[in-house]
């Protein structure tokens, strides 16, 4: 049983949503490495239960997916025979968000595959609603995964961008430019003037500068896939009800009438 008092834990948890890293939330809290680690995979995991039970019936028109990747262990190139590649390697985050809420209702951790692809639209579909417009990326699983779930219940249109390729190296610590950008319809009639995944990546950079362990560059990468799975239960439970959207001046939960209440952290920690 975790002995920190509760303000503490919830000191520690807010440094960690807000992209501290363990070790720099131990300089600052005085708490022990270890102690982090274990509060953190208790909140997030309590945090995972939240969001499957509180995201369900979730009224949205339109639904933008995306992936985002990072790594466990060692970076794909890297991995080895002896390695166990269902545990290490490259791993994605499939999102989904509302862009009029900003909710996010779904996601997933795991390979870039057809299986994950496959059980993230299924989860996806488990909680929406109504019948939606959905928009991705060019990723060709999305088709096979959203034909078998949705069937033709669904509008969807793939949105592929063409970016500018680099030269000498250029622009490699800097995202590339888009150059072009084709909409195709590939299920039902998707309006293609919204048909767009621009607020799911403007996600991914949430992401990236909330969890440390997405931050590009450094070593603070996860070692764990179950801590992985944690963190990111913990970043959108707080990005769901706790974190304030600045255009929307309420949180995404709020928006989507999950809940009439403002979250704190100490609300998580107590789950």
């Amino acid at each position: 049983m975790n002995k920190l008092k509760t303000e503490v834990q919830a000191q520690v948890i807010s440094g960690l949503v807000e992209g501290a890293s363990i070790r720099s939330v131990e300089r600052m809290t005085g708490v022990h490495r270890d102690t982090i680690m274990r509060l953190m995979v208790r909140v997030g995991n309590a945090c995972g239960e939240l969001l499957d039970e509180t995201m369900r019936n979730v009224d949205a028109r339109r639904i933008e997916v995306d992936e985002i990747w990072c790594y466990v262990g060692k970076k794909q190139r890297h991995l080895t025979p002896e390695d166990d590649h269902a545990e290490t390697g490259d791993f994605y985050t499939f999102v989904a968000i509302d862009p009029e809420s900003k909710l996010v209702p779904a996601y997933r951790v795991g390979k870039r595959d057809l299986p994950n692809a496959h059980a993230f639209m299924h989860d996806l579909a488990y909680r929406l609603k109504n019948r939606i417009q959905l928009s991705t990326d060019g990723l060709p699983a999305y088709v096979e995964a959203v034909e078998r779930v949705f069937g033709s219940a669904v509008h969807y249109a793939q949105v592929v961008k063409a970016y500018e390729a680099d030269v000498a190296g250029a622009g490699r610590y800097s995202p590339p430019k888009v150059v072009s950008q084709e909409k195709t319809v590939i299920i039902g009639r998707p309006n293609l003037d919204l048909a767009s995944t621009s607020l799911v990546e403007r996600q991914n950079l949430t992401m990236r500068m909330q969890m440390r362990r997405f931050t590009r560059l450094t070593n603070a990468f996860s070692k764990k896939v179950d801590n992985l799975k944690a963190a990111v239960a913990l970043h959108f439970a707080h990005y769901n009800f706790v974190r304030r959207h600045a255009s929307l001046r309420m949180t995404p939960a709020m928006a989507a009438g999950v809940t009439q209440d403002f979250w704190k952290v100490e609300d998580l920690v107590a789950l």
